[in-house]
């Protein structure tokens, strides 16, 4: 009102509207940065040189908004650059050092993956709404429509009373809630057991049995796409795509070993053969008994009722020493797991071969004391050649014939100092044991297990090269809201 009346006193003072304006508009920016520097970012990087260079791409991006606001640029850490912790990618190990460094200069610790993209200013904006000196625990709020074993069937009276965050849309942590965290775990160190779904983990762990903080949803905190019309009020999108480095590697260039047994000869090969089977140009199914009709190769290891190490051992001598050096990825999958080998290639177009790379769904043991990561097996596990040639060059082997396999895979790269790769597209269970919300921004690779399901329809569903885009923009197959 006060610039109005002036502009109104004569021409000559015309000016002063847009100079308040401008001014009004200084402090603006000047406010938000300097909020934004009482942001910690961490994003969850890998160390594989092609998640590595996403992560970074982030973090440049982050800085460069930042500096478009003034002078003062927040903190982004890369969790792979943070190697005092094998289990720094579970994030709760990482509260007493994010307690200390940041517990008295800063507001909130941001949690992100590589693929999120951040509208740094409406970040800030959203954050102002809640009081930073209180216990926050913020996000996109995830939930079970029924209980299920990846989450040890937790609330299964009602399992979607309880919330967790989509890692994919980012989430945040005030600084009083990770100071309350760090003092627990002072006192309470973390178990030595199983990481499975780190975001329901985490969820849970800061609940405490209802003394903690529910996770508050966050709307402005989305899974979107950056291109999609829905995004404009939102702080947080994400890259709703599978990657593509280039032309998809050759259907030559990877080997598929299928593990079975005789007892699953006649129900479950069958279903391979009805599904992914024809995607593979190399594949051998190894089982306790040769069966011409499949056929099977006895790799004279006798079937064991759990872990199968001898087998998955003697699959990797096969794959260095059977098969041609030009060959250079090797996957391993149950006779139980639904794969689409098409859009593995075009993963696999993104990782260099020539580095010891082991691919799939990450899980990890013991981590809160020290423990390793490893892939789980009924995902599906992804071997470069040069992996293979590291892990069996060295002296690391089954303890015993029926250890877990994958398990004891991870013992042993984590003793050669070689990390395990994530990706978030493999999956150890069925469709219906994910939330809908959490699979609509993924492109899957892989589901496992044929309980209670149809899975040659979940193969069509989900996995078969024409659920792709088809040329009208609609899906082809099965409605994936039945399943």
């Amino acid at each position: 009102a006060f610039a109005v009346s002036v502009v109104s006193e004569g021409a000559e003072d015309e000016t002063e509207l847009p100079v308040l304006q401008n001014s009004e508009k200084s402090r603006t920016i000047s406010k938000i940065g300097r909020e934004l520097k009482g942001i910690v970012f961490v994003i969850q990087s890998q160390s594989n040189s092609f998640h590595s260079k996403r992560a970074e791409d982030l973090k440049r991006d982050i800085l460069k908004q930042a500096a478009d606001l003034g002078k003062e640029l927040p903190t982004v850490l890369l969790i792979h650059q943070i190697d005092r912790h094998e289990g720094a990618w579970t994030i709760l190990p990482l509260m007493t050092d994010f307690s200390v460094t940041y517990g008295r200069n800063s507001s909130w610790i941001f949690f992100c993956e590589e693929d999120t993209r951040i509208q740094v200013i409406k970040l800030v904006e959203t954050l102002r709404r809640f009081d930073k000196s209180k216990e926050w625990f913020l996000g996109k709020a995830l939930y079970d429509e029924e209980s299920t074993i990846i989450h040890h069937y937790a609330f299964a009276e009602n399992p979607s009373v309880f919330k967790f965050p989509d890692f994919a849309a980012g989430w945040a942590l005030s600084i009083p809630l990770v100071n309350k965290l760090a003092k627990k775990l002072k006192s309470e160190p973390l178990k030595s057991d199983f990481t499975i779904d780190l975001k329901h983990e985490i969820a849970l762990y800061i609940w405490q049995k209802g003394e903690g903080p529910h996770l508050t949803p966050v709307p402005e905190f989305c899974t979107d796409d950056v291109n999609s019309y829905k995004v404009d009020h939102c702080a947080t999108t994400f890259s709703n795509f599978l990657p593509l480095c280039g032309e998809p590697v050759n259907k030559e260039d990877v080997f598929v070993a299928v593990k079975t047994c005789r007892k699953f000869h006649g129900d479950r090969i069958p279903v391979v053969k009805q599904t992914w089977e024809r995607e593979a140009a190399l594949i051998e199914y190894y089982s306790d008994y040769a069966d011409i009709s499949i056929p099977t190769i006895d790799l004279g290891i006798p079937n064991t009722d759990r872990g199968h190490c001898g087998k998955t051992f003697a699959i990797l001598e096969r794959f260095l020493n059977h098969t041609s050096p030009r060959t250079p990825w090797l996957v391993v999958v149950d006779d139980d797991t639904l794969i689409s080998i098409f859009r593995l290639r075009k993963l696999l177009s993104c990782y260099d071969p020539n580095e010891p790379v082991f691919l799939g769904e990450r899980y990890g043991y013991g981590l809160g004391t020290g423990g390793y990561s490893y892939i789980t097996g009924g995902g599906g596990m992804v071997f470069s050649r040069a992996a293979v040639q590291k892990l069996l060059a060295s002296k690391c082997r089954c303890y015993s014939m029926d250890a877990p396999d994958d398990m004891v895979l991870g013992m042993c790269f984590s003793g050669l100092g070689i990390p395990i790769t994530h990706s978030p597209l493999f999956h150890q269970a069925r469709p219906m044991d994910y939330p809908k919300e959490y699979l609509s921004h993924q492109i899957p690779v892989s589901f496992h297990k044929h309980w209670n399901i149809d899975p040659v329809k979940v193969y069509f569903t989900w996995l078969a090269p024409n659920t792709e885009e088809s040329s009208n923009g609609k899906k082809v197959g099965y409605n994936r809201e039945d399943l």
